[in-house]
C-alpha cells in the first residue's frame, strides 16, 4: 500500500472520526478543513470528492484488520482465545473512545444512502470480517475447544452480529460495559464443556 502523506493521514483520521459520531451525510469538508486546520481545496487535492474519501476509510479500515488477524493469528493459537482477543480490542476501543464503533458496521446500516463505489467496500469488509470468524470457529470446532449449534458460517454471521449489536447497545446505553456483557455471554455460548 502506498504510504499517504500526513495530511492525508489526519484527512483520514478526521473523517473516519465524524462518520463515526454522524453518519455519512453528517460531515462535509468543512468539517474536516476546520478540525485538521487546512483549507477546502487542500482535502480536494488529496480526495477529490466525498466518495474517494470514505471508500478509502472503508479500505484502509479493512486493510487494518486484515494486518490486525495476521499479527493475531501469528501471537495466539487458540482459537477461542482469539475470538476473545478480537473482542477485547473493541471493548478497549469502545471505553477509551478511540473506536467507539466500527466504521463499516456504521456505515452498513446506511447503505441504501451510500454511494455504490462506498457501499461494495463495505461488502467486502463484511465478506471478510465473516470469513475470518467463520476460519477460526471452523478451526476451535475441529480442534474440540468450541462448541457450534450452526454451521461455521452461520456461527460467524451470529457473532458478527452480536459484536456489533453489543457496540450499538454500548452507545444507546452510553455504558462501555454493556459491550463486554453482551459479547462475554457469546463467547461463553461457544466455551466447550471441559
Amino acid at each position: 500500500m502506498k504510504k499517504l502523506s500526513n495530511t492525508s493521514d489526519d484527512i483520514l483520521s478526521c473523517a473516519r472520526a465524524l462518520i463515526v459520531a454522524g453518519g455519512y451525510n453528517g460531515f462535509s469538508y468543512a468539517d474536516i478543513a476546520d478540525v485538521v486546520g487546512i483549507r477546502k481545496a487542500s482535502i480536494h487535492h488529496h480526495f477529490p470528492n466525498k466518495v474517494d474519501l470514505v471508500k478509502a476509510i472503508v479500505v484502509r479500515h479493512r486493510q487494518a484488520t486484515e494486518e490486525g488477524f495476521a499479527e493475531l493469528q501469528g501471537a495466539i493459537g487458540d482459537p477461542m482465545e482469539q475470538l476473545r482477543a478480537y473482542v477485547a480490542y473493541w471493548e478497549k476501543c469502545i471505553e477509551d473512545l478511540s473506536a467507539p464503533f466500527c466504521v463499516c458496521a456504521l456505515l452498513a446500516g446506511e447503505l441504501p444512502i451510500l454511494p455504490a463505489e462506498v457501499a461494495t467496500e463495505v461488502r467486502a469488509y463484511f465478506r471478510f470480517l465473516s470469513a475470518w470468524m467463520a476460519s477460526i470457529l471452523e478451526r476451535g470446532a475441529q480442534l474440540g475447544t468450541m462448541r457450534l449449534a450452526q454451521p461455521p458460517a452461520v456461527e460467524a454471521e451470529v457473532f458478527m452480529a452480536t459484536v456489533h449489536g453489543a457496540m450499538l447497545s454500548a452507545r444507546a446505553y452510553g455504558d462501555p460495559s454493556v459491550f463486554g456483557a453482551i459479547t462475554t455471554a457469546q463467547l461463553q455460548r461457544f466455551a466447550a464443556q471441559a
